[in-house]
């Protein structure tokens, strides 16, 4: 009896220690942390270090920084928020590798539906074909038959295996039923270089990386992937692959916001809210709109939807890279 009273008793003790904890979350002595499983200065980046801003003030001004942990396709930031303490003192933003990576690599570390606390989805960025300047196509009809003329000798880049741009390419040699050279790159910077310098054909890439060089006229730029067309400026007049022949294909490259699983429900739901108030910032939206992102608005800014949409995509982008082949180890 008096060890049931005991383990009752430390029982009670830790649901109080993780009260008061939650109670006085955050505490203006710790600092915050995001972790971003890319390098910085990528999309990925500047989307964290512009959501720490908006957030600070909703979290009543408490320190929020970035950690760069890249590499080996997002895994190794990944995993590290997954083995965090559950405080809500460190954070994991990502974009849709949350949903390629349990297909895309055999072994993981961690599990991407167990291991972690869904925070909400903070935006959507289009994707772009472009091709190379010198592709002789002017429209994207006359890519098409530039394709289907040179199957077997296209090459199309992409910012290395499990990057927006790999999971775009799969996504549209898919739906053409037409196989293409991958041509892997560390990063989107040196795939866009070779692109305008021709070394390689085509790259399907997010706004964010891909509109300036549209501007600037130093790539050729065919369609969107979005599901309707995009109002930015330089891609207003650029056709959907879905209206341009692809029936019903929409790729999107998401980032979402994670805590270690086991982080206290209070603390949850004030990360939440802070989260949902910088959303709705004025110049957090413009900085988005800048990057050719759109914030998102919707349900999945609520935990138990943007794990319910994650899973989905999981299951969508999973059967693509099963057919496709396309495991890392």
């Amino acid at each position: 009896m008096k060890t049931l009273f005991k383990v009752a008793a430390v029982a009670v003790a830790a649901a109080a220690a993780v009260g008061v904890q939650a109670q006085d979350f955050p505490s203006k002595d710790k600092t915050i942390t995001i972790v971003v499983p890319y390098a910085a200065g990528g999309p990925t980046d500047r989307v964290a270090r512009d959501l720490a801003e908006a957030m600070r003030k909703p979290l009543g001004g408490v320190s929020v920084v970035i950690d760069n942990s890249a590499g080996a396709g997002s895994t190794i930031g990944t995993a590290k928020v997954a083995r965090a303490a559950p405080d809500g003192y460190t954070l994991l933003l990502n974009h849709v590798s949350m949903a390629t990576m349990p297909t895309m690599y055999r072994k993981l570390a961690f599990n991407v539906a167990n291991d972690f606390e869904y925070l909400g989805i903070i935006n959507d960025v289009p994707m772009t074909l472009i091709a190379r300047p010198s592709m002789a196509a002017n429209n994207y009809k006359d890519l098409s038959a530039w394709i289907a003329q040179n199957k077997g000798k296209i090459n199309l880049g992409n910012a290395g295996q499990g990057s927006a741009s790999h999971l775009c390419g799969l996504m549209y040699q898919s739906a053409l039923q037409v196989d293409m050279t991958p041509v892997p790159y560390k990063g989107t910077a040196p795939a866009i270089t070779d692109l305008i310098g021709g070394q390689i054909d085509l790259l399907c890439d997010q706004t964010t990386n891909t509109t300036s060089q549209i501007e600037g006229k130093k790539v050729k730029a065919y369609a969107v992937t979005t599901a309707k067309r995009l109002t930015t400026p330089a891609l207003k007049d650029l056709p959907t692959l879905a209206e341009s022949g692809l029936k019903d294909f929409s790729v999107t490259i998401w980032h979402g916001l994670y805590a270690p699983k086991g982080t206290p429900a209070p603390v949850l739901k004030k990360l939440n809210d802070a989260l949902k108030a910088a959303l709705k910032d004025p110049d957090f939206i413009k900085k988005e709109e800048g990057l050719g992102a759109v914030v998102a608005t919707d349900a999945r800014v609520e935990p138990a939807e943007h794990k319910k949409f994650v899973l989905s995509e999981t299951e969508k982008f999973g059967a693509v890279i099963k057919a496709a082949g396309s495991y890392a180890d």
